[in-house]
């Protein structure tokens, strides 16, 4: 039978690239440690209060010190300009995450994993490859994508170049003004949003769609987030990995051609559901949690 804990959350802060970013830390009730402890993150634009900070209190559940925080220029973190999904910088603050873990007291920092949702398991992915402290990875509805997976998602290659080049404008404009060019991050009306659809858990105030997030995309984003691939960085992954995702969300084929990449021990959990079901639903949130759990006290 599994153990639940109750939990204890502490906002606490560090810092990454001299920045101040903000964080909750979630404890198991009664936790001395030092013991495993892992790093969760969210999908692109969000803040904790999302799906990272759900999937840290219920792997706290679990008996794991976790940590959710704010990127920098996101929710309460430092950083200007706001909401620019730069993966560069968000690889950087994952592995300074790690860093203030591993100076815990209640953490053993020879036990450290992370724990990525949807477009930060690639984020998390590079991170591993660069920073030897992360010991396990687990992939929660891994938004993976190469040149290839993202043409039919932008609208093929037009979309893509139309995107790019609004984006390296854009930047330019900022560079010469300070001004940033901002598009909804998620709308079901406004088509230049950077997710253009019916999207209920960031258009339902009781699900995603909470104050603290402020649901816009630095355009000057787009050359950066288009150009990432983290994909090609599985063979260099030297770490246990686990990956839990549905046919039914997104990008399954970059989770299927990440995993054929992988040379460290891997495995991965085939469930139903959508990509939002895995944010914040039932049955998908437990599973995968509990997947995290297995993977982690096996691997840490």
């Amino acid at each position: 039978m599994t153990t639940v804990h109750t939990t204890i959350r502490h906002p606490v802060s560090f810092v990454s690239h001299d920045l101040t970013l903000a964080g909750d830390l979630h404890l198991p009730a009664g936790h001395v440690g030092p013991g495993p402890a892992a790093v969760v993150t969210g999908s692109w634009t969000t803040v904790k209060e999302q799906m990272a900070g759900l999937y840290a209190q219920r792997l706290a559940e679990r008996g794991y010190v976790t940590l959710s925080f704010d990127f920098r220029g996101y929710g309460a973190s430092e950083g200007e300009p706001r909401d620019v999904e730069l993966p560069a910088a968000k690889v950087e603050d994952i592995s300074n995450a790690v860093d203030f873990l591993a100076g815990r007291d209640e953490v053993d920092a020879e036990r450290i994993g992370a724990l990525a949702v949807c477009a930060s398991s690639g984020y998390a992915a590079v991170a591993a490859t660069r920073d030897d402290r992360i010991r396990a990875l687990t992939l929660v509805a891994p938004w993976l994508h190469d040149a290839e997976l993202v043409k039919p998602i932008y609208g093929g290659p037009e979309g893509v170049r139309s995107r790019v080049e609004a984006g390296r404008a854009a930047r330019k404009r900022f560079e010469a003004t300070g001004e940033v060019d901002y598009v909804p991050a998620v709308s079901a009306e406004d088509e230049s949003a950077a997710m253009f659809g019916p999207f209920d858990y960031y258009l339902d105030g009781a699900r995603g769609g909470i104050p603290q997030w402020g649901n816009r995309f630095a355009v000057m984003a787009w050359p950066e987030w288009l150009s990432f691939d983290p994909i090609s960085v599985a063979p260099r992954i030297t770490v246990p990995t686990t990956i839990v995702h549905s046919d039914d969300a997104a990008i399954p084929e970059g989770a299927r051609r990440f995993a054929e990449k992988l040379e460290a021990p891997h495995d991965a959990l085939w469930i139903g559901g959508t990509q939002f079901d895995f944010y914040d639903q039932e049955p998908n949130v437990g599973t995968s949690v509990d997947a995290a759990a297995s993977h982690f006290a096996a691997r840490l």
